[in-house]
């Protein structure tokens, strides 16, 4: 259903032209059996006529419907849909990773911390794609909430993933689809993860599915 939906929102533009021509050819027709009711002499002729402008309204009918479903798609449903269907890459999908649901491995392997983490930060661009909390280099424990930015041309949607510093296999943690101007990105139960150090980023994607480079932050995961 949401492929459904989001087929019938990306090519509005041509459902609408369609409708409009439909429309437009429909209008004529309706104009044109009218003036033959209007001559009609014989009272077959003026029935005739009569069920002619019935299918004509009833067509006219239908395309209206339609438009108001297309608009309904455009403006409330599509919107509403989970980002999750859109991930481009081959991280762990939201639809089948529920929220904060950490991969065992996380949760069991041991993840050594340095003595000391280097707050190395790599791609964010300030108001655009950025983490703000937490801090490069920061510790954190139970539940936390992500602030920063998610602001780019043709904005389509963003998310925000874990991994252990060593590995290269991100776990997506949850996604949005609401431009965020230094604001909340969503939440983060890290209780689910083992205490160590952790790389921490945000992918944001334009609504061609284009993924800009990521923002990373390394973050320190304490013991609850």
């Amino acid at each position: 259903m949401d492929l459904l939906l989001r087929f019938f929102d990306s090519y509005a533009p041509l459902f609408y032209i369609v409708l409009a021509l439909v429309a437009i050819i429909t209008l004529r027709r309706l104009f044109q059996v009218w003036q033959e009711s209007r001559s009609a002499v014989f009272g077959l002729e003026r029935e005739i006529a009569r069920r002619r402008i019935a299918q004509a309204l009833t067509a006219l009918a239908i395309v209206a419907l339609l438009v108001v479903a297309e608009l309904i798609i455009e403006t409330v449903l599509a919107p509403n849909l989970p980002a999750s269907s859109l991930l481009p890459t081959s991280t762990v999908d939201p639809l089948t990773t529920p929220t904060n649901t950490i991969l065992p491995f996380l949760a069991t392997d041991t993840v050594q911390p340095d003595a000391t983490l280097i707050p190395v930060v790599s791609g964010c661009i300030p108001g655009q794609i950025a983490i703000t909390f937490p801090e490069a280099g920061g510790e954190i424990r139970g539940q936390i909430v992500l602030t920063g930015s998610a602001s780019v041309p043709n904005f389509g949607f963003y998310k925000y993933e874990v991994a252990a510093i060593g590995a290269d296999l991100w776990t997506t943690i949850s996604a949005g689809r609401q431009i965020i101007q230094d604001g909340d990105l969503g939440r983060w139960d890290t209780s689910q993860l083992t205490p160590g150090d952790y790389l921490l980023r945000l992918v944001v994607t334009d609504n061609q599915g284009n993924a800009f480079p990521p923002c990373v932050v390394p973050v320190r995961v304490l013991a609850p």
